[in-house]
């Protein structure tokens, strides 16, 4: 599975931006699938996951009520919305498929990553 991250920009505190993730490969809509994020400095660090099926999503406490994960199986694409961005909020964006169909904030249970897509904030 080959992963293409994009969407990323700088944008003013309050603003959205909406990350789009496209994979290449028949078995995309077999796996959970996550964004992390890594800002300068810092490890990367769970951001949301959804199931193989959209039916359940995970949020960090960080982002809760202002992120939205969401994928399209026949378009074989992961989506990351993102409404009321803060400065902290600001690093590089990274898709990531799932080892399985379980759901996990840990870097090692995903295989496959996209090359990241970076998010800047400015306040």
């Amino acid at each position: 599975v080959q992963l293409q991250a994009s969407g990323g920009g700088l944008v003013q505190a309050g603003g959205s931006l909406r990350l789009s993730c496209a994979a290449a490969g028949r078995t995309f809509s077999s796996y959970h699938m996550g964004w992390f994020r890594q800002a300068p400095g810092k490890e990367r660090e769970f951001v949301t996951a959804i199931s193989w099926n959209g039916a359940s999503t995970y949020y960090a406490d960080s982002v809760k009520g202002r992120f939205t994960i969401s994928r399209d199986n026949a378009k074989n694409t992961v989506y990351l919305q993102m409404n009321s961005l803060i400065p902290e909020d600001t690093a590089v964006y990274y898709c990531a498929k799932a080892r399985t169909r379980n759901y996990s904030t840990d870097v090692s249970r995903y295989d496959y990553w996209g090359q990241g897509t970076l998010v800047t904030v400015s306040s």
